[in-house]
């Protein structure tokens, strides 16, 4: 990844993700602290789903608007307005949480944070390859995205040593949520050295508005775009289906901390303090990823490596988090953070290789759509089928299962369209060979 680093214009995209997805972890950790972890107030699997939900859902209905704009406007300048509105709206989130308001008030501020969240996180995506040649894409992703997750847990893990020094009361939490402003006023700063045009989109519409015709027409030209792609629906799919058994452990893991594992002694303690540790865990899973993930893909291709996350990620979660104790969580939390980085990995770089970048705002806004809404509805269904204690051998195993028969399905096909390029790749010379040639048992020069 050196050559990558010599870019100067590859290190302002990266530094650009890294300070803005800081912030979304000290966001994300005031939140949570403040619905789980705050003395006043009890959780049960509907209360966390709940907040989920009401906080994900609708705005991953922003994500087709998110989508056609990042393919008319310049993404150079929608990170640099978004990252401003999210500073200026967390001071809002923060003022709420001061003044202890609850219910639907609280969600709707957090609801517009998360929202403005889906105009940056695609547009990075989409402006990645402007950064990079198409050989270091692989790398290019392994090294950006994954940065960028730890840098969320980076942000989430000094939040909660905050709240460690500082208690767990609500003015901590509005500190909290106070200082993400900073990173993202910082991220603004760095992307506005960017040329305007400089992150696409290649061919570039002045236009200042967008109306839901628009929206309607772009959101069927990308949908037929990316159906013409079979690359791109099958890592599609791979990844909703991964999102509902990741939504699943999710919800096992906080209710786990939040009820069952109460000793905050140790060397694996439970509370916040084990979450912290499990972030921590997943952070490293991820690096890990990072780091293996271009050189297997290199060796093996990308899906034969998807197949094999799958399967260690449906071996590791029954093998690991079936003992329901701190150390086996841990382990197998970084284990599902090694698989799900490797696949994202994957995921990112195959539909960058296989869209047209006209249509990648719409291609990975429908991704980030379908990244958010399978694990809410994962988190739904695992309100009504865990107990409040989060220990549930029958889901666990249903979720092992789940992983193996994904990894079944997508290497089948995947063995079908590498023989559907075979034949395409033989058809062209077959057309070109003579009748005598093709019917000859003399060998040719």
């Amino acid at each position: 990844m050196r050559h990558l680093l010599l870019r100067g214009d590859f290190r302002r995209l990266l530094a650009t993700r890294l300070s803005s997805q800081f912030g979304d972890g000290v966001f994300q950790a005031a939140l949570a602290g403040t619905v789980l972890f705050n003395p006043s107030q009890a959780t049960d699997p509907f209360d966390v789903a709940a907040g989920f939900a009401v906080l994900l859902l609708p705005y991953s209905l922003v994500g087709p608007f998110a989508g056609v704009w990042l393919d008319r406007w310049s993404r150079r300048q929608v990170l640099l307005v978004a990252n401003l509105v999210r500073a200026v709206l967390v001071l809002g989130v923060a003022a709420l949480i001061l003044a202890e308001v609850t219910g639907a008030g609280f969600y709707v501020a957090g609801l517009l944070v998360f929202s403005v969240n889906r105009f940056v996180l695609s547009a990075l995506s989409a402006g990645l390859p402007h950064v990079t040649d198409e050989p270091s894409l692989v790398s290019a992703n392994a090294l950006s995205t994954t940065s960028g997750a730890i840098a969320a847990v980076l942000g989430g893990g000094v939040a909660i040593g905050a709240t460690e020094l500082a208690g767990s009361g609500s003015a901590s939490y509005a500190l909290l949520a106070l200082v993400s402003a900073v990173p993202y006023l910082v991220a603004s700063a760095v992307v506005s050295g960017f040329p305007r045009p400089y992150l696409g989109p290649d061919h570039l519409t002045l236009a200042a508005t967008v109306s839901a015709r628009d929206v309607l027409h772009g959101m069927v030209a990308g949908a037929r775009h990316m159906l013409a792609h079979p690359p791109a629906t099958a890592v599609l799919s791979v990844m909703a289906v991964h999102r509902v058994f990741y939504g699943l452990l999710t919800l096992m893991t906080l209710l786990l901390y939040r009820n069952s594992f109460t000793d905050e002694s140790g060397l694996f303690p439970g509370g916040l303090a084990g979450l912290g540790e499990v972030l921590a865990a997943g952070a490293a899973g991820t690096l890990l990823a990072a780091a293996v993930t271009p050189a297997a893909v290199r060796r093996w291709g990308k899906a034969p490596w998807v197949i094999a996350l799958l399967l260690l990620a449906g071996v590791g979660q029954l093998v690991l988090g079936g003992l329901f104790t701190p150390p086996a969580v841990v382990a197998a939390v970084l284990t599902l953070g090694f698989v799900a980085q490797g696949v994202k990995i994957c995921v990112d770089t195959t539909l960058q290789e296989s869209v047209d970048d006209d249509f990648r705002g719409r291609v990975f806004s429908a991704y980030d759509t379908l990244f958010n809404v399978f694990y809410v509805l994962a988190l739904l269904v695992g309100a009504l089928l865990l107990p409040a204690t989060g220990v549930s051998w029958p889901v666990l195993v249903a979720v092992g299962a789940g992983y193996l028969l994904t990894a079944l399905a997508f290497s089948r096909w995947a063995r079908h369209g590498a023989m559907e390029s075979q034949r395409a790749r033989i058809a062209p010379l077959r057309l070109h060979q003579s009748p005598s040639a093709a019917h000859s048992s003399r060998p040719q020069a």
